[in-house]
């Protein structure tokens, strides 16, 4: 990098230039100090690196690219940052930074900042207009893991079976408790908000508490109380939904999305929070954040789900154990094998860090350059 005769203002404002126009040079290799145009404010480090990611990845559009540069970073973190070798180091303040050294995390919330932005002013949709069940036939509903039931419904409703109906059976849908506590923590960041994953499963921890989306004795109980013991169904097995659905035809098994997902939601959401109410937060998240973040994953290299660290295996396995006596003792009609709700761990015992930040960092770059994506989903 080479700044000699050139001020602060001009160094970055011609790195910016040619980051604006789709350039990749990073900052360290940069030699130009010449800038058409300055412009009315100077980025920080952490915008600047964002946009050369995007350039790396794509090719973002103009107005991306100016809202990258003028987006701030929310939440905890890091002030706008200087650039290194631009201006000499003070020691007052934080130092000036090699942009392409910063923390994937450090980026992550300048993308999560322009991202609450896009969500917000995309607005909520129209409402949905709602197809009632036919009452004359056995009707269903499915409640239990969100992650799997929701999918599940979704397709049974595009099939023209809507839940509901005369009499319905309540179908109580889960899989090991590992994997519905993992699934209950992404629900959560997508709707009413979660703590960071590590963090969220120490606090179920100490007070001993399951999830309540993944507590399938708790929901059998809840349904219990409204419809009787005989009309609900635990159901391990998902080929058999289906069937109990009054449906012939099989359904695709749902795709769990990975944990970075979750975590780009969580850090999106804290952002809309500040931005609009939560009732509209939450339907924004799940009808204009989701199905962007769900197709951007697609196109990106399979990546692990959430594992359980090792320090939560043995609470996790015991409330496994006491939920399946609990079924059991209680007599519900059960589809599948109980002794599946107790985790089998197959990740080594090392792991469990959570959703890794330049995993989430590459699914928000994603989700920013599919600007044509469709937001919003159909009734």
């Amino acid at each position: 990098m080479l700044i000699r005769d050139s001020s602060y203002e001009e160094a970055v404002s011609a790195w910016a230039a040619h980051l604006r126009a789709g350039g990749t040079t990073p900052w360290a290799a940069w030699e130009a100090v010449d800038a058409a145009d300055r412009g009315r404010y100077l980025p920080g480090a952490q915008q600047l690196e964002l946009l050369r990611r995007l350039n790396q990845a794509g090719h973002p559009s103009a107005a991306l690219a100016d809202s990258v540069l003028a987006a701030s970073a929310a939440g905890r973190g890091r002030p706008d940052l200087e650039l290194a070798g631009a201006v000499p180091e003070s020691a007052f303040g934080p130092a000036p930074v090699d942009p392409a050294a910063l923390p994937a995390g450090e980026l992550v919330r300048v993308a999560a900042s322009l991202l609450a932005d896009q969500v917000a002013d995309a607005g909520l949709p129209e409402p949905e207009v709602r197809r009632r069940a036919s009452w004359w036939r056995r009707g269903y509903r499915l409640v239990g893991d969100p992650e799997l039931a929701d999918p599940l419904r979704d397709q049974l409703v595009a099939r023209g079976r809507p839940p509901g109906g005369r009499e319905p059976r309540v179908l109580v849908v889960g899989s090991d408790l590992a994997t519905m506590t993992a699934h209950a923590w992404t629900h959560r960041a997508f709707t009413e908000g979660v703590n960071a994953w590590r963090e969220w499963l120490r606090q179920l921890q100490e007070r001993r508490e399951v999830p309540a989306r993944a507590d399938l004795l708790a929901v059998c109980r809840a349904w219990e109380r409204r419809v009787g013991k005989a009309r609900v169904h635990v159901v391990l097995d998902l080929g058999a939904v289906p069937r109990l659905a009054g449906d012939r035809r099989s359904l695709a098994a749902p795709e769990p999305l990975a944990g970075e997902a979750g975590e780009l939601a969580r850090r999106v959401g804290s952002v809309l929070g500040l931005l609009v109410l939560p009732d509209a937060r939450e339907t924004l998240l799940t009808t204009r954040l989701r199905p962007r973040v769900e197709q951007a994953a697609r196109s990106l290299p399979r990546t692990s789900a959430l594992v359980v660290p090792p320090e939560a295996r043995d609470w996790v396995e015991g409330a496994a154990e006491r939920m399946r006596e609990g079924i059991k003792r209680a007599g519900y009609a059960v589809h599948g094998d109980l002794d599946d709700l107790v985790p089998r761990w197959s990740a080594p015992a090392g792991t469990g860090g959570g959703p890794a930040p330049q995993a989430t960092l590459d699914l928000a770059v994603r989700v920013l350059l599919d600007e044509r994506a469709d937001v919003g989903r159909t009734a």
